[in-house]
């Protein structure tokens, strides 16, 4: 097998067509991770807060995409509420109290989707994907609910439900909001996409080209959830990556610094490692 050579991306650095989409990519950078592109936040949607590189605001750190989709409700809430100031730790209190007595859906909507769309407000960016997962699993929220939440939210709503789903959907009731995820840009969207749900119901296909996905867009290939696992052996996956990479280097165009990783992975014996970056 023939490997590319893989040279550092610059986030953001060129506006191709998704491969997978064939919609020109946004190239504006999101800040909270260094990577881009992604959709410019709207006013329901605040922008993730940011700090110098190498520092962290004491009882401010977000937590990381494997904690909101694999901890537990208990992990999660003694993590978001270590973090809040008072006002925000008894509001969010009660909006669980809330969604745990009023489950389900109540007329038109229920209290604890309005308290969903409160959190951004109430918590902070920092801790608004968290309250919400929380709010989700205090409400016992199934398939029909988190869709509608899903279809009727915000991107960062949107984001709060599929961190949600390894938990409260046990079948594969939930992925068409996966699907849907994965055919956007927007990397925070696609971040909380590829997660505990997506590894466990995406098929063989489905899943390769959500990998792709991520290569393109710029998200780390660490948010995918069980990728060692997935990727091992998987000979359509190299050959994928071997045509994506053969086609951007055409072009004149980076390739990824992390393809060559997964690529590794789906042989491990078989794979030299990378050639060193031209730097001449």
């Amino acid at each position: 097998m023939t490997h590319p050579r893989t040279s550092p991306a610059t986030p953001g650095a060129d506006t191709a067509v998704d491969p997978l989409t064939d919609h020109a990519a946004d190239t504006l950078t999101d800040h909270a991770t260094g990577t881009g592109p992604r959709p410019a936040a709207g006013p329901s949607d605040p922008a993730p807060a940011t700090t110098s590189p190498g520092t962290t605001s004491p009882g401010n750190t977000p937590p990381g995409t494997t904690t909101l989709a694999a901890a537990t409700p208990a992990e999660l809430r003694d993590h978001v509420t270590a973090g809040l100031d008072d006002p925000a730790r008894g509001w969010l209190r009660r909006a669980l109290d809330e969604a745990a007595a009023h489950p389900g859906t109540h007329g038109p909507i229920s209290v604890w989707e309005l308290r969903i769309a409160e959190a951004g407000r109430r918590c902070g960016p920092e801790h608004a994907d968290a309250a919400r997962v929380l709010i989700l699993h205090a409400a016992r929220a199934d398939a029909e609910a988190l869709s509608r939440v899903y279809y009727q939210g915000t991107g960062a709503e949107r984001r709060a439900v599929l961190y949600a789903l390894p938990h409260l959907v046990p079948g594969p009731e939930g992925l068409p909001l996966v699907e849907d995820a994965l055919r956007t840009n927007d990397t925070r969207l696609l971040t909380a996409a590829v997660g505990p749900y997506a590894a466990r119901h995406l098929d063989a296909h489905q899943w390769r080209h959500a990998v792709l996905k991520c290569l393109f867009t710029g998200v780390p290939v660490d948010a995918v959830a069980d990728l060692d696992r997935r990727a091992e052996g998987d000979t359509e996956l190299a050959r994928m990556l071997t045509d994506y990479a053969a086609e951007r280097t055409a072009a004149g165009r980076t390739v990824p610094a992390e393809l060559h990783r997964v690529l590794t992975l789906t042989d491990p014996p078989a794979t030299p490692s990378a050639p060193a970056a031209d730097h001449g």
